[in-house]
């Protein structure tokens, strides 16, 4: 299991994961005093990559991480993946397309 908290470990994540034929994903947020999230966590698995994403790790840019959510090639499984399609539109302006919601 790897940790992400630099802007470097991402991006070298992403890549890796760009190579995959899908990619799970799942968030953990919070919603405290507010209708909207705050993203806190985000779990990716590749076949053979395992990794969370720590998206309050100081100066982390999660670009990287949305731009692989947008990638067409790859498919995204995600399991009751309303509010996490939300958290991605709301934080990164994207939608996971295509995606597998189990």
């Amino acid at each position: 299991m790897r940790i992400v908290e630099t802007n470097d470990d991402l991006r070298a994540l992403v890549a890796e994961l760009a190579h995959a034929p899908y990619v799970a994903l799942d968030t953990e947020f919070l919603r405290d005093q507010t209708y909207y999230p705050k993203l806190c966590l985000i779990q990716a698995a590749a076949p053979g990559i395992e990794a969370i994403i720590d998206p309050l790790a100081a100066g982390i840019d999660l670009a990287p991480f949305y731009e692989l959510v947008r990638r067409p090639h790859i498919v995204k499984v995600m399991h009751a993946a309303r509010q996490d399609i939300e958290i991605f539109f709301l934080q990164g302006g994207v939608l996971p397309d295509p995606l597998f919601d189990t």
